[in-house]
């Protein structure tokens, strides 16, 4: 049996829907070769059954191909689409409210919830000139459509916040309070080699996202 298969070699390919589905099965099982069947069938949109058709050896090949995808460091994502509808990372961070400020420092470490501090940070775009666009005004309730956002916004957004933290340190040393987050997740930006993929990922994105708070204090 023949099967076509579209896999996806960068993090642009994979929603935070496919993520989060994904993430929530490797807390619950150690099984490798589980695992690996539920990743090439989450990420790859195959069917379960006709995963476990394909040949082992190219089941290898494939898990390869997606854990090099989760090594990539991309660089800050300000504008994709959903649908037809565009979406543009807040352009005036200095501007957020009271409200939104909160919510982001609440949700940001809440990978259970990571969409919602997502909404803060990403909005529809409602006009634009040249490279500047204007976003939609705040609005709780509206997360549930950035599940289906990539997850090179989510993870550039979030290393975005890692790097100003660095240099805003010398004035807000609470910006990152987790000295064991940041010695890992500097660990997984210097590395040259990734040899466990998605799992040493995925520890490092959980780590970085328990550590990271945006304190008012």
């Amino acid at each position: 049996m023949k099967l076509n298969i579209d896999i996806p070699t960068s993090l642009n390919e994979i929603t935070l829907r496919q993520y989060k589905k994904f993430l929530k099965l490797q807390e619950s099982s150690e099984d490798d070769r589980f695992l690996t069947s539920k990743m090439i069938e989450i990420f790859c949109n195959l069917e379960l059954k006709d995963v476990m058709l394909l040949k082992l050896k190219d089941t290898e090949k494939i898990s390869a191909i997606l854990s090099n995808m989760f090594e990539s460091k991309p660089e800050l994502v300000t504008r994709f689409k959903i649908g037809k509808k565009e979406y543009g990372f807040h352009p005036q961070l200095d501007d957020l409210t009271l409200g939104e400020y909160i919510d982001l420092d609440t949700y940001l470490g809440d990978w259970d919830n990571i969409e919602k501090a997502m909404n803060v940070l990403y909005r529809p775009i409602l006009a634009t000139l040249k490279d500047k666009y204007s976003i939609k005004e705040y609005e709780i309730g509206t997360e549930e459509y950035l599940l289906d956002m990539p997850m090179d916004a989510v993870m550039s957004s979030i290393f975005f916040f890692w790097n100003l933290g660095l240099e805003l340190s010398e004035t807000m040393t609470s910006y990152l309070d987790s000295q064991e987050m940041t010695e890992a997740l500097t660990a997984f930006l210097n590395s040259e080699t990734n040899g466990d993929g998605i799992n040493q990922f995925t520890d490092s994105l959980k780590e970085t996202l328990q550590g990271l708070k945006i304190s008012l204090n």
